[in-house]
């Protein structure tokens, strides 16, 4: 693979002031990515569930509108999506709870302008943020994430022999990137609880995402509603490095060639939980995805899809399978919900673990 104009950026860089943050390295390759390109579905570098199947988006539309009709039907009300692709879940979603008389205004918070091109022509109302501090503060939030928080760049640390020391990029003799413990000491940035640890031990934590959980988490105590995070990760914390890359629907070394690949992480979804608890959101359960559309209805709509185009019959069921297989996005891919204090618990959340 050809390594682009970023790869020549980082080597001057490392060159003439030494190593690298990972977290840097990573941040600044995904803001290129996604700011060049329109990465996902079949002809791009990855499929999101979205694309998959209009069943997830309709499920997450009637997820929603449960919540906002047991919630009291409150005015205004204002879909938000974080990072929505193509806009594929806004428009199934929204076309989901428009059948309850269900018309929230769609609010996408999008920095990539060739996306929001894509996005204007599956949601053409759609208003547009860069971030969530634009959205309105008044009325409830009905907030999505799906597969957002996982390309929020991530600091590594790694424990050594003379204590905790971040993950840097730094360059071989023969000038490709590679991995090397920092100088500075972060003991500090490790939670006391996970200080002690075996030499060689890598915890990950991402910034970013906490940034965002605080800040989603503060709008639904102010504001009200309720929230959906659905990502790849683990419900509880854990070691090692996540780290990955694909490229046209392959995984490749994520320092080969950075700006050209899509970097990710998995999330850490009790971290996540903590963080949004300690705003005093109300924390509804994490569970697998494959779980929680089951416990929606997948296996029934996908049958009444069936059997409304019975020549499709086989392309449903295999995506159904695609988006609830233990072996597929069943079990890696997991979903987080969050309520304001006075909302109620949305449904496929009963085990709360």
């Amino acid at each position: 693979m050809e390594e682009g104009v970023l790869s020549d950026t980082f080597r001057r860089l490392i060159r003439a002031t030494g190593p690298i943050s990972l977290m840097q390295f990573m941040g600044e390759s995904n803001a290129r990515y996604y700011s060049a390109r329109d990465p996902f579905g079949d002809h791009g570098d990855f499929i999101t569930a979205p694309e998959i199947s209009q069943m997830f988006g309709e499920l997450i539309g009637l997820w929603l509108a449960d919540v906002w009709i047991r919630g009291g039907r409150l005015e205004p009300v204002h879909y938000v999506e974080l990072g929505p692709g193509r806009g594929y879940l806004a428009r199934d979603a929204l076309r989901s709870m428009k059948r309850y008389g269900f018309e929230p205004r769609p609010h996408l918070v999008e920095g990539s302008t060739r996306l929001r091109d894509a996005q204007l022509e599956q949601v053409p109302h759609a208003i547009f943020h860069h971030d969530l501090s634009t959205v309105p503060r008044q009325g409830p939030l009905l907030l999505v994430a799906n597969e957002f928080l996982d390309a929020l760049p991530v600091r590594q640390l790694v424990m050594t022999q003379d204590g905790w020391r971040e993950v840097m990029v730094s360059l071989d003799v023969e000038g490709n990137f590679e991995l090397v413990r920092g100088r500075q000491p972060m003991d500090s940035a490790v939670p006391e609880a996970r200080r002690k640890a075996e030499f060689g031990t890598v915890i990950e934590t991402c910034p970013g995402a906490a940034a965002t959980m605080f800040e989603a988490a503060g709008r639904l105590v102010s504001q009200g509603g309720a929230a959906l995070f659905i990502d790849y990760g683990h419900i509880a914390s854990r070691t090692g490095s996540t780290l990955q890359a694909v490229r046209r629907h392959r995984k490749l070394d994520p320092l080969k060639a950075p700006g050209e690949a899509d970097l990710t992480a998995h999330v850490d979804f009790e971290q996540m939980k903590q963080i949004a608890l300690s705003r005093g959101a109300r924390w509804s359960g994490t569970t697998t995805q494959g779980a929680w559309l089951k416990a929606l209805g997948i296996d029934q709509r996908a049958d009444a899809l069936a059997e409304f185009a019975p020549q499709h019959r086989a392309s449903l069921l295999s995506a159904r399978d695609r988006l609830v297989d233990p072996a597929q996005m069943g079990d890696l891919f997991k979903v987080m919900a969050l309520a304001g204090p006075d909302w109620p618990d949305g449904v496929g959340f009963t085990a709360k673990g």
